[in-house]
C-alpha cells in the first residue's frame, strides 16, 4: 500500500506520561504531519505538525494554571473529535489533572450526573447548544467553576461561569509541561455506559493506557507514515487509545472525518491506511454495497459473487488454513474486477480495518476480507484499558476475537467467565470501593462479565452473563447474538431479544424505511408501514427472514412471534447509550403491552 516499514515506536519506557508520550513525539517528529482537519468555515483541510500540536497545548496549559486548580482536579471535555480535544487533554494531564470525557450527544441529565459524581470544576464544551441543554440544571453543580464554550454564540456572556476560550485562552503563553509525578498517578475518568444503571467512573492511570497502547501495538503495527482515521467519538475508550495515543506512539498521522454522514467522502479525500470502527460502520458499508449490487444485470451480480467465493478461497490459503486448488488462479483476476473496485471507495489505501466494541457478525468479516480489505477484530473494555484482544493480520480466525495482548493473562473462570489480568486494568470505579471488589478479585483478575471459549491462543465470546435470558423451560439464551444475525438482513433497523422466564423468545424490531419499501413493493404490502394489520402477513413475512437469519442457531432460540414498534430508539429517549447499546429495561418498559400481546395464552 505504499506505506514505508520503518517504524518510530516510542516505547513506555521512554515516557512515563501522555503528556510525556507527546512531548518525546515533537521532539523526534517535529515536523511531520500530526492531525487533518476540515476547517468548518472554509472547508478547506489544514494539517498541523508534532511541533504545532505541543505548542498549542502549551497555551491550553498556560490559560489552565490562571485557574487555580489543584493536581487530581477532575476537568471534562464535550467536544467532537478535533485537534483541540487533543490540546486540552495534553494540557490538563501535564498539569496532573483529571480529564473526563463526555459523549457529544449525551443526554443532559447524564451529563449532569457525570459532573456532579466526578465533582467537576471546569468543563469544556464545543458549543452554545450543549451549553443551552445544560443550562436548566447547572445551578446544582455547585463544583463546576468555569465553563468554556469553543464555539460561542452571543448569549454565552449571560451564562454564569462561562466564558468563550478565545477569550479564556488570549494572551496564555508557555512551553508545555508535565508535573506528574508518578505513572500509577490517576489520569482519566471514563464513565461507562450504563445499560443496568447510572454511568459509572472507570478511573486509569497514566501506565494504563501507555501500557495498553504499547501493547496494542504489538498486534497491530503502526508506522509514521500511516494515516489513521478517528470518526468515533473520543470519549469513547477504545477510539481514545486507537486513535489518539497509539498513533501518537507510532509517530503515525490522524485525519478528522467530518461526519458519519460524510464519512464515505472523507474517506476518498483522506485515504487512510488504517480504519478503527464498530461493527454498524462496517455492516452499513457492506448493506449498502449489496443493495447497489441488487440492481445491477445478472452477469455482474454472478461475477461479484464468484469474486467473493474464490477471494475468500484465497484469504484461507494465506492464512494456512486451506489448501491450494485450481480456481485460485482466478484470483488475481477477479480481484481486479471486483475487489480493487470496492477498495477504491474506501480510499484505496487501507491496509488493516479494526472492529471492536461489539460482536461482529462473521459474514460481514468475510466479505471485507474476501475483497482484500483486512479487517480484523478485537475485543476489550473500558475496565481493561481498553483493549484486550486483538487478531494478528497473518493469524486471522473471522469469528474469533483474536489473541491476548502480550502481558495480559486471560483464564476462564465459573460458568464460562472470561477473566482477564493486566498492567493495563483499571484503578478501580471512582468511589465505588464495594463495586470494585466485585469485579476485580484479591489476585488481580478483572471479572469480564463476558462468557468465551478459547481454542489455541485465540478467544470466542459466547455471550453476556448478566445479559442471558433465562426461558422457562430453563434453557438460556444469548439475546445480543440473535440481535446481530438479525440485523443483517437489511430489513430490520433494530431489534431487542426478550423472553426472560417466558416459554420463548420474542422480538421488538424497528424497521428501516428503505429496506420496507423494498420489500413492500415484492410482497404487495402497504408503502404505509401503520396500514398493515398487526400480526398479519407482514408479521409472518418478518418471521420468515428472520427464520433465514438464525439458520444455524439452537432450537430454543427459534424467534416464533414478533412486534413491530415506531422507532428509531434514540440516545434522547433514553433508549440508547451514548456507544449506541440498547438499554434493555427502558425499552422493555415503554412496549409493556405490545410484549404482553406476545405472550397471549401462554403466561
Amino acid at each position: 500500500m505504499g506505506v514505508s516499514t520503518s517504524a518510530d515506536i516510542i516505547q513506555a519506557s521512554d515516557t512515563r506520561t501522555l503528556t510525556g508520550l507527546l512531548l518525546e513525539r515533537a521532539r523526534r517528529s517535529a515536523g511531520r504531519i500530526a492531525y487533518i482537519h476540515c476547517d468548518a468555515a472554509s472547508g478547506h483541510w489544514i494539517e498541523s505538525s508534532w511541533r504545532r500540536t505541543a505548542e498549542c497545548a502549551g497555551r491550553w496549559q498556560a490559560a489552565l494554571r490562571r485557574e487555580g486548580l489543584s493536581p487530581s482536579d477532575r476537568v471534562a471535555i464535550q467536544m467532537s473529535n478535533r485537534p483541540e480535544w487533543v490540546h486540552f487533554d495534553m494540557a490538563a494531564l501535564g498539569l496532573g489533572l483529571v480529564t473526563v470525557p463526555l459523549y457529544t450527544k449525551d443526554r443532559p441529565e447524564n451529563i449532569c450526573h457525570i459532573l456532579d459524581d466526578a465533582g467537576v470544576r471546569l468543563l469544556l464544551l464545543q458549543s452554545w447548544e450543549q451549553l443551552a441543554s445544560l443550562a436548566p440544571m447547572l445551578a446544582r453543580l455547585e463544583r463546576l467553576e468555569r465553563i468554556l464554550v469553543l464555539e460561542p454564540s452571543g448569549q454565552v456572556g449571560a451564562v454564569p461561569r462561562c466564558s468563550p476560550v478565545a477569550e479564556w485562552i488570549a494572551g496564555a503563553e508557555g512551553d508545555l509541561v508535565d508535573l506528574v509525578r508518578t505513572p500509577d498517578d490517576l489520569a482519566t475518568i471514563v464513565y461507562t455506559s450504563g445499560t443496568l444503571g447510572p454511568p459509572k467512573g472507570v478511573m486509569l492511570s497514566h501506565r494504563n493506557l501507555l501500557w495498553n497502547a504499547e501493547a496494542a501495538l504489538s498486534r497491530i503495527q503502526a508506522f509514521p507514515g500511516d494515516r489513521f482515521l478517528s470518526f468515533l467519538p473520543l470519549s469513547h475508550a477504545l477510539e481514545r487509545t486507537g486513535c489518539y495515543y497509539l498513533p501518537m506512539m507510532a509517530g503515525s498521522s490522524v485525519s478528522y472525518a467530518r461526519s458519519i454522514p460524510q464519512l464515505g467522502d472523507d474517506l476518498q479525500i483522506l485515504r487512510p491506511t488504517v480504519l478503527i470502527g464498530v461493527p454498524r460502520i462496517y455492516e452499513r458499508i457492506r448493506s449498502r454495497v449489496l443493495t447497489e449490487l441488487a440492481g445491477k444485470p445478472a452477469p455482474t451480480r454472478r461475477l461479484f459473487h464468484l469474486a467473493l467465493e474464490v477471494s475468500w478461497h484465497a484469504f484461507e490459503h494465506a492464512q494456512r488454513r486451506r489448501r491450494w486448488s485450481a480456481d485460485l488462479v482466478l484470483a488475481p483476476l477477479l480481484d481486479r474486477l471486483v475487489g480493487r473496485k470496492i477498495r477504491r471507495v474506501l480510499g484505496g489505501r487501507l491496509r488493516v480495518a479494526v472492529t471492536g466494541g461489539a460482536p461482529i457478525a462473521p459474514q460481514v468479516a468475510r466479505f471485507f476480507n474476501s475483497l482484500g480489505i483486512p479487517l480484523v477484530q478485537g475485543y476489550g473494555l473500558t475496565e481493561a484499558g481498553p483493549v484486550v484482544t486483538v487478531s494478528p493480520l497473518d493469524d486471522n480466525i473471522t469469528a474469533s476475537v483474536g489473541i491476548p495482548l502480550p502481558g495480559l493473562e486471560v483464564r476462564i473462570g465459573d460458568q464460562e467467565e472470561l477473566f482477564v489480568r493486566s498492567p493495563g486494568i483499571m484503578l478501580g470505579y471512582w468511589k465505588r470501593p464495594q463495586e470494585t471488589a466485585e469485579v476485580i478479585d484479591a489476585k488481580g483478575w478483572l471479572h469480564t462479565g463476558d462468557q468465551a471459549r478459547m481454542d489455541g491462543s485465540h478467544i470466542f465470546i459466547t455471550g453476556r452473563l448478566k445479559e442471558l435470558i433465562v426461558l422457562a423451560s430453563g434453557e438460556k439464551v444469548a439475546p445480543a447474538e440473535l440481535e446481530t444475525a438479525i440485523a443483517m438482513d437489511g430489513v430490520f433497523s433494530q431489534v431487542l431479544i426478550l423472553g426472560e422466564g417466558r416459554p420463548y423468545p420474542s422480538a421488538l424490531v424497528v424497521l428501516d424505511e428503505d429496506g420496507y419499501a423494498e420489500l413492500a413493493t415484492g410482497e404487495d404490502l402497504s408503502p404505509d408501514l401503520g396500514a398493515e394489520r398487526p400480526n398479519g402477513r407482514l408479521e409472518a413475512i418478518l418471521i420468515a427472514r428472520i427464520e433465514r437469519q438464525l439458520q444455524t442457531f439452537p432450537g430454543h432460540a427459534r424467534i416464533p412471534r414478533l412486534a413491530v414498534v415506531q422507532g428509531p430508539w434514540t440516545i434522547d429517549e433514553g433508549l440508547l447509550t451514548p456507544t449506541l447499546k440498547l438499554i434493555r429495561g427502558r425499552i422493555l418498559n415503554r412496549y409493556r403491552e405490545e410484549i404482553e400481546r406476545l405472550y397471549e395464552g401462554h403466561r
